[in-house]
């Protein structure tokens, strides 16, 4: 079967929809035209209608062509470490991988589990597996053997992909799968560095990839439960990060640092498809762990025009000194947890910047954003992005929420956004539950102002009874943030004999505070001050550090299920 009779079109830089990569361009370039003006794109975008549509095939390979400006920068911790790779070289090298994969038996629909650091492998592997219709399976670099043996048993994986440095956890895991490693010889494990030598000619796909057909699985974080199993198909992260695109405000020709590990789903969004969604650079930091140092010397050296960081690293940069501002900087954003407005205000006098949040989650794209244009609302989520229809309702009625009032934030599902996952493999009750009633349930709690702001209270299953009052931690943990001693806090339920449970704080307290017991204090005063009787924090455990995904998620339930990280502890006098 040759190229034409796949796609219809055969290009220099491989086969690809003509079709479909107009209808794609068509709905970027509504966005692109439009920033700035939030209002303005919500009324005049719509989903593009794809019954086929590869992405590597029908729009990086599109923009490719010809294409030599950087498509993918690579920092290390010096520039002489730097990687600069072209949109042109990314595309012809994904066709040589796509090859070499075939080659070892990887299938249209065969799951590949990725376990890379941030180096080109990440990329050219990602491409070529889009290519190709296989199923990847992203895992972050520090999971564990335990970790890893339950995805590879979930997710029925054929085929891992793994950094040799993580080889090691694979010993003895079992299972039938083909053994890949990149980065050094490792006995037993077929060489990734073989893939230079493969077939050079463009990868020509045996059939059209259907819009709907799988492209990743992915695993939640499991903050508050056993991570679970989402789908998403070559329509919904390819297409839907349309919205991310436009939330982080990316034009082309922009270079985007995104401090994201591989292996969760926001290295899709922000070190993959949204940067070139919009036809801008990648920028990524190979440091597995960059301290704020290094962070702060990329963003004022590399050319860098965008970047986003969830809070633990904007908070980590504060405490290290942001410095003068990085010259090309434009936009900023932030997600994974709200930011604390104290925050954004200290970067934007600092660097005259504003850090604007945004919502989603790896069942979806970019939900809700301040995005560019659309004014600051200090401690809300911002409003739906483009593509996105949002309600609030009741968790308990379904009935929708009055203004002031607190419930879970929805998707209408009567214009499905195209951004949204399948369902939950191998888990019809979960994935029932999640689509009820016409709407999509985030699980999230938000608070609904009169004026149709939206203010994040915490996740559904996080809340708890105290003394017949629901509270949630976060807005807790929102309060002790504002104290000048807390580097980091988290609040959990521990049981009480009266209450049946009561708020516990877990604090990591700033470089330099010494007397513990007088720090204790003036945190239980500032807290009562504050909070309202009924939300006092009534036990402080000092720690470290905080149990955390990733992706800068703080383990709640880690901290819930062991009562202690062994911290000394202090108990509020009661009043």
């Amino acid at each position: 079967m040759n190229a034409r009779s796949v796609h219809g079109v055969h290009g220099v830089h491989g086969v690809h929809d003509e079709q479909a990569s107009r209808s794609f361009r068509a709905a970027r370039d509504v966005l692109l035209a439009h920033h700035g003006d939030p209002e303005g794109a919500r009324t005049a975008f719509a989903w593009p209608e794809l019954t086929h549509f590869n992405w590597a095939f029908d729009w990086f390979d599109v923009i490719a062509e010809g294409n030599r400006k950087t498509a993918l920068h690579l920092v290390g911790r010096h520039p002489a470490d730097d990687e600069r790779i072209s949109f042109e070289e990314l595309s012809r090298r994904s066709d040589q991988v796509a090859h070499w994969l075939r080659e070892t038996g990887v299938r249209r629909g065969d799951r590949l589990l990725l376990a890379l650091f941030n180096g080109r492998a990440l990329w050219e592997t990602m491409l070529a597996a889009i290519k190709l219709g296989a199923v990847v399976v992203p895992t972050y670099a520090t999971a564990t053997p335990a970790d890893l043996a339950d995805r590879l048993r979930r997710a029925r994986v054929r085929h891992v992909l793994a950094d040799a440095a993580l080889t090691g956890r694979f010993a003895g895991l079992p299972g039938d799968w083909t053994r890949l490693a990149t980065g050094g010889p490792v006995p037993g494990w077929l060489p990734y560095e073989d893939s230079w030598t493969a077939d050079r000619s463009r990868y020509v796909p045996d059939v059209r990839t259907r819009a709907d057909e799988p492209l990743f699985l992915y695993f939640t974080s499991g903050t508050t439960a056993r991570p679970k199993m989402v789908g998403h198909t070559h329509t919904s992260y390819p297409v839907g990060h349309l919205s991310g695109m436009f939330w982080n405000g990316l034009t082309p020709g922009d270079a985007h640092l995104n401090i994201s590990a591989p292996g969760w789903a926001k290295h899709a969004w922000s070190s993959f498809f949204v940067p070139w969604n919009a036809e801008a650079a990648v920028v990524a930091l190979t440091d597995p762990q960059p301290a704020p140092d290094h962070i702060l010397e990329a963003l004022r050296t590399r050319d860098i025009t965008s970047f986003c960081a969830p809070p633990t690293v904007w908070r980590g940069l504060l405490a290290a000194g942001l410095g003068a501002p990085p010259p090309l900087l434009r936009e900023a954003t932030c997600a994974g947890e709200p930011l604390e407005a104290s925050l954004i205000d200290r970067v934007a006098q600092a660097w005259d910047v504003q850090v604007r949040d945004g919502y989603g989650q790896t069942e979806t794209t970019a939900q809700l954003g301040h995005a560019p244009g659309a004014g600051t609302e200090p401690g809300t989520m911002g409003r739906p992005l483009p593509g996105y229809d949002v309600v609030v309702v009741d968790p308990a009625s379904g009935r929708l929420i009055a203004p002031g009032g607190t419930g879970e934030l929805c998707l209408d599902l009567t214009n499905r956004p195209a951004g949204l996952m399948t369902g939950y493999l191998d888990d019809e009750e979960k994935t029932a539950k999640v689509f009820a009633g016409g709407r999509y349930h985030t699980g999230d709690l938000v608070t609904l102002g009169t004026d149709g702001s939206l203010r994040y209270a915490g996740r559904d299953d996080d809340m708890f009874k105290s003394f017949d009052h629901r509270i949630s931690p976060l807005e807790l943990e929102r309060v002790l943030l504002r104290h000048r001693a807390v580097v980091q806090a988290a609040v959990v339920p521990v049981p009480d004999p009266v209450g049946l449970w009561v708020p516990k704080a877990f604090v990591v307290l700033a470089p330099g505070t010494v007397d513990r017991d007088e720090t204790a204090r003036a945190l239980f005063d500032f807290a009562a001050v504050e909070l309202p009787p009924e939300k006092a924090v009534r036990v402080l455990e000092f720690a470290s550090r905080l149990p955390m995904t990733v992706s800068g998620k703080v383990r709640r339930a880690a901290l819930r299920e062991a009562g202690t990280l062994g911290g000394p502890e202090v108990r509020a006098v009661p009043a």
